[in-house]
């Protein structure tokens, strides 16, 4: 009897390990596309395209190269609300018998849930495989986590540095004397006309992608986003392609600009390639080589490539780890006590003034992307500051990146950027006024609000919302001692000072709900 294989929408790698338990001449590959996976959350209709469009490829692909395959698609009638339903409904209409239903473990933990739940639902034998995509596995970072007293992801890319002998000398030191060369890489980038940014490349859509756009169009008309322009790479040759053009004309100034944000510029000279990786186009560890012998090529600077390495051999690995750690208590922390609503300009950029807000999130309209320092300090910011409900962030984040599965956005929102984890991913709430946001871009320049101005109707919403945030939290975070000159700082405010901060605060949220909320979202 035959197996029947399960590959999800996000396991589009060749090198997955359920190929190497599979007989081309008899076993048989299950590929679905379901409504309860494109609609938990209102996607960003290119990340929908986006993913129906390589999950498709794929599937020719592998018909090409001889495997049995059946796909099924969103709008055909075996297509069902759930994976769970839609399999059943391909059992009970098959042919063939199977003697074992094998899948790779899903990467989100209510995906995984229900794949465990197969055996005694449809009544056949199971195995779920681990996903040998990631460099560390679940278990191993478990094994690291309880022997020690904090989390710190800079240890964790220590050892995963060694594990991997990337970046390590023939003495077994980090190349370049130094392990992390983030400080190298903060650089402003106020006059673009003083740097030349390279064109970038892009893949015209070919007739399978042009059906799943229209698809798309059909089935989400009231989605999130601009589906058109769509200029992606949907598969993995194209996709390598987009990273060897990044290496060539990118890779060179990421480093020392990987921080800064420009009016106008959405991508600068980040790689956007985290939506390839975390469908399985591009597998991790052949990037990594790949830059790593940039460097020694002589090519890029020890910071770019260091950076660049860090946050998939670092930065992406840890926040796997934690969200595996802690599922499924994570996803309710709310540390800090946020109930405030999700403002309705986080969707309709238009309902804003602040220069900073409307320019990222247009960008991520058009894009379904903007950069890390723009999601964690400019609308993570803005959301922390707010004393925004967790969830409400979460579903945002997951909703219009092309790059967000929970596994990797919930400890990035809920941890980094909203603390509402007590501290599990990050040291400290990364909270900062407008003069950070000054110094890391040019937005404030065309910006209704003064950045030099503390309070008032006039003044920059993110200056007394910082302090109002501090004021209200230091109970919970007067102990921490990342933020102790803040609370040095605030002790030495006047009372007149602080309560032109909370006027301030509550006439900013007063306007901002009373003309943004409109319940459409």
């Amino acid at each position: 009897m035959s197996k029947l294989a399960v590959i999800l929408g996000d396991q589009l790698s060749h090198n997955l390990n359920i190929f190497d338990h599979l007989d081309k001449d008899q076993d048989e590959i299950l590929m679905m596309e379901v409504m309860d996976e494109a609609s938990y959350v209102k996607h960003h209709k290119k990340k929908l395209a986006f993913i129906f469009s390589c999950m498709r490829h794929f599937a020719e692909e592998l018909q090409s190269k001889g495997y049995k395959l059946s796909y099924i698609k969103l709008q055909s009638l075996e297509s069902k609300t759930s994976f769970t339903e839609t399999l059943k409904g391909f059992l009970t209409k098959s042919k063939s018998k199977y003697s074992q239903i094998i899948s790779v473990e899903a990467s989100e933990y209510r995906v995984l849930e229900m794949q465990q739940s197969w055996q005694e639902d449809l009544g056949c034998e199971l195995e779920i495989l681990e996903d040998n995509r990631f460099i560390c596995s679940k278990a191993e970072f478990k094994e690291w986590a309880e022997s020690k007293k904090s989390l710190l992801m800079e240890n964790f890319y220590r050892e995963m540095r060694k594990k991997t002998d990337t970046l390590i000398d023939i003495k077994g030191k980090p190349v370049g004397g130094k392990w992390n060369y983030d400080h190298d890489n903060r650089e402003t980038l106020n006059n673009k006309s003083k740097i030349s940014i390279p064109e970038r490349m892009e893949i015209a859509p070919d007739e399978i992608t042009k059906e799943v756009i229209n698809m798309v169009q059909e089935a989400f008309p009231d989605n999130f986003g601009d589906i058109e322009p769509f200029t992606w790479a949907v598969d993995a040759n194209s996709a390598l392609k987009i990273f060897k053009n990044f290496l060539e004309d990118f890779l060179p100034n990421f480093g020392k600009y990987q921080d800064a944000m420009i009016e106008g510029e959405a991508f600068l000279y980040h790689s956007l390639i985290s939506h390839y990786i975390n469908i399985g186009l591009l597998n991790p560890r052949e990037l990594i080589k790949l830059a790593e012998s940039e460097y020694m090529a002589g090519r890029a600077a020890i910071n770019a490539v260091e950076g660049f390495i860090r946050q998939i051999l670092g930065w992406r690995e840890f926040v796997r780890g934690i969200y595996w750690l802690f599922m499924p208590e994570y996803l309710d922390m709310n540390a800090l006590e946020a109930h405030n609503a999700l403002p309705d300009f986080y969707w309709e950029p238009e309902l804003t003034e602040m220069n900073c807000i409307k320019q990222v999130v247009t960008q991520t309209k058009e894009n379904a992307y903007s950069h890390h320092i723009q999601r964690l300090m400019i609308t993570g910011n803005l959301a922390l500051l707010m004393g925004i409900d967790p969830k409400q962030v979460h579903d945002w984040y997951l909703s219009v990146y092309a790059d967000a599965y929970e596994w990797v956005e919930l400890p990035n929102t809920l941890g980094m950027a909203l603390y509402a984890d007590s501290g599990k991913l990050a040291t400290k709430p990364y909270a900062a006024s407008g003069a950070y946001i000054n110094k890391m871009s040019n937005y404030c320049k065309n910006c209704k609000y003064k950045v030099t101005e503390k309070t008032g109707e006039t003044a920059c919403p993110f200056n007394y919302l910082y302090w109002d945030f501090i004021d209200r939290n230091k109970e919970t975070l007067s102990s921490n001692m990342r933020l102790r000159f803040a609370y040095k700082n605030l002790e030495n405010f006047s009372e007149e000072k602080i309560l032109d901060i909370h006027d301030s605060t509550k006439n900013f949220l007063e306007k901002v709900y009373s003309s943004s909320l409109s319940g459409k979202h």
